[in-house]
């Protein structure tokens, strides 16, 4: 190199330099935490099963019967295949925000892998994909106590198992970029408060959306839990989603752009 030249920076942008290293850092995630799955199962279970008794037997008992697209649908059935979404975005974000940043900052376990042949990108594929499987194994808990308790029976529910894997990869990645941004664990109130409780409220998990006014109605069409709520509910009703390619689309492109957000603020943070 000359003198006075300088070696280029590479872009915080440029595309993720993956491999198949992901694994081992998956499989050290999942022997750590399989002596806490039973806990870890308790918990991620309790509080939507409680929102699904409360109001579904409860407020279900005084509403009735809801009509989504022309049909009549019982509430308790509603509420399910909207909670059980919102669920997969709960349990990823937790996964996502609290121990990964566990990881991260406070454990620096992190720094010991990469002095491995893993680079950063392959550690943050990893989180991403330990996250959602921790989602699909908290939906698939309530997707078995719903057939329990006979909410939905429909066929379409094998369909629905792998949308709400995506569903959890999506805001695995998501929640990520509050990872990167985060100085400590007080900054994801932000997250929580700011993000994740208006989707909850908006996306037609608890009413239909139709009883929102236009303008909030037409924010709320593009807020990726009202795109996995649409893909996901006429599936426990038996049907197929309208709008599916739209509704599939928006997911997958909310995915890979906040990955690579993601991807790149963590770069920034780690060569700071």
């Amino acid at each position: 190199m000359k003198t006075g030249e300088r070696a280029q920076t590479p872009s915080l942008w440029r595309a993720p330099d993956l491999s198949f290293n992901w694994w081992p850092v998956f499989l050290r995630n999942l022997l750590v935490w399989r002596k806490l799955a039973i806990p870890s199962l308790v918990g991620n279970i309790a509080e939507p099963l409680m929102w699904l008794v409360a109001f579904g037997y409860g407020m279900g008992a005084l509403v009735g019967q809801l009509t989504v697209n022309g049909e009549p649908v019982p509430y308790i059935l509603f509420l399910a295949s909207g909670s059980i979404c919102m669920s997969a975005m709960n349990a990823a974000s937790f996964e996502a925000l609290y121990s990964a940043f566990s990881r991260m900052h406070v454990q620096k376990t992190w720094e010991g892998i990469m002095n491995t042949p893993v680079s950063l990108d392959s550690v943050l594929l990893a989180e991403l994909l330990w996250a959602a499987f921790k989602a699909l194994f908290t939906v698939t808990a309530i997707l078995l106590v719903m057939l329990a308790l006979s909410i939905s029976h429909s066929p379409k529910l094998l369909v629905a198992w792998p949308v709400l894997l995506c569903v959890g990869v999506m805001f695995s990645a998501i929640a990520l970029i509050f990872n990167a941004l985060a100085k400590g664990y007080d900054f994801f109130t932000y997250y929580f408060t700011l993000v994740l409780t208006p989707q909850m409220f908006l996306s037609g998990v608890f009413f239909p959306r139709e009883q929102l006014p236009p303008l909030v109605r037409a924010i709320s069409d593009w807020l990726p839990l009202t795109n996995a709520v649409e893909l996901v509910r006429p599936l426990f009703m038996d049907e197929w989603p309208q709008q599916a390619l739209r509704h599939g689309g928006t997911l997958l492109a909310t995915t890979v752009l906040a990955f690579w957000v993601a991807l790149a603020l963590t770069r920034r943070r780690f060569r700071a």
